[in-house]
């Protein structure tokens, strides 16, 4: 148990997205939070939420990560961010580029901006694997948000700490394909890009436990990264539409065949914390020097400089059965 989220207050922007209902959850079910806040633009499924989570401890603010001043009059008395707002449909993103930058990268800077005049303690950013080496505009905007939220500290050093997590696709998203092949299982035929194409996996309690793990440690600038298995997307259409006929139509624009974690670059300052990677930053001069990095530094062992975690290259493979038993539950 996470004592020291007792008697916390904890907004959620994104707050009725797939983590952020499900997270939402988890704080209230499992911890003496003083009051859980949701917050998004989706009144509709604030509504919902509230007829389905009824807690005294849990409030709704409406507002959009756009807009600054809502954010500073929703960030009064909070105690800990966790940003889950973003737009993240691949497809949809390259398409209508000016939206998910005022979203993804505009939305992350007032996110900061708010944090730091509102006196929040500690900001965590959730992120992708599509930020590293990114090919498409999402990836592309959530790198951004991630260089912000590490030179988030330097504007207000030893007050808020901004750090962030980055983890891949989390099984049974809404939107994933997971979620669209589980409501098509009587498919024929299925379309897959790519026999090669790789991906990470996560579930909801892991990407729970990650940022747990990340809000209890970080000092700020952190990059915190959980050792999660890999699949290859063929053996994924195998485990949940097996009698389906499979087509091959070729790599969709933004589209990796593998995707990484944690690059050979990054490795140089990386620690490894057994289940998960810290990733420190570059300039520890800026971050406030190795001082603030100690508990991570003698808690960890520094990773191999030449180190690349790639969804090809990941020794922890998830089996078709394992998948199957994991949607089951």
């Amino acid at each position: 148990m996470a004592h020291f989220l007792d008697n916390k207050t904890i907004l959620i922007t994104g707050g009725t997205g797939s983590f952020g209902q499900s997270f939402t959850k988890y704080l209230l079910d499992n911890f003496k939070v003083r009051k859980v806040i949701v917050f998004s633009r989706d009144e509709l499924k604030q509504f919902n939420m509230q007829k389905e989570y009824y807690d005294k401890r849990l409030r709704f603010f409406l507002g959009d990560v756009r807009d600054l001043r809502r954010l500073q009059r929703a960030f009064n008395g909070v105690d800990i961010v966790v940003h889950a707002a973003a737009l993240k449909q691949v497809p949809m993103l390259e398409y209508n580029p000016f939206e998910a930058v005022k979203t993804n990268i505009l939305g992350s800077q007032n996110v900061i901006e708010a944090a730091i005049d509102q006196g929040v303690k500690k900001v965590l950013l959730i992120s992708t694997d599509k930020a590293v080496q990114p090919i498409n505009l999402y990836g592309s905007t959530k790198l951004c948000a991630e260089k912000l939220f590490i030179s988030g500290n330097s504007y207000s050093p030893d007050k808020t700490f901004f750090s962030c997590v980055r983890y891949g696709n989390v099984i049974g998203s809404r939107g994933s394909i997971v979620e669209i092949l589980l409501k098509n299982r009587d498919a024929k035929k299925v379309f897959i890009t790519d026999e090669r194409m790789t991906r990470f996996w996560i579930s909801l309690e892991q990407s729970f436990k990650l940022v747990l793990f990340a809000l209890e440690t970080m000092a700020g600038g952190e990059i915190f990264i959980p050792k999660i298995p890999s699949m290859k997307l063929i053996e994924l259409f195998e485990a949940i539409v097996p009698q389906a006929k499979k087509e091959i139509i070729g790599v969709r624009a933004g589209e990796k065949i593998h995707e990484v974690l944690l690059t050979a670059d990054e490795a140089r300052q990386a620690y490894d914390l057994g289940d998960y990677f810290a990733v420190l930053p570059a300039s520890e001069a800026t971050a406030g020097g190795r001082d603030k990095f100690k508990k991570i530094i003698k808690r960890g062992r520094k990773v191999a400089p030449d180190f690349c975690f790639a969804s090809d290259n990941n020794k922890q493979r998830l089996r078709i059965n394992d998948l199957r038993k994991i949607i089951l539950e």
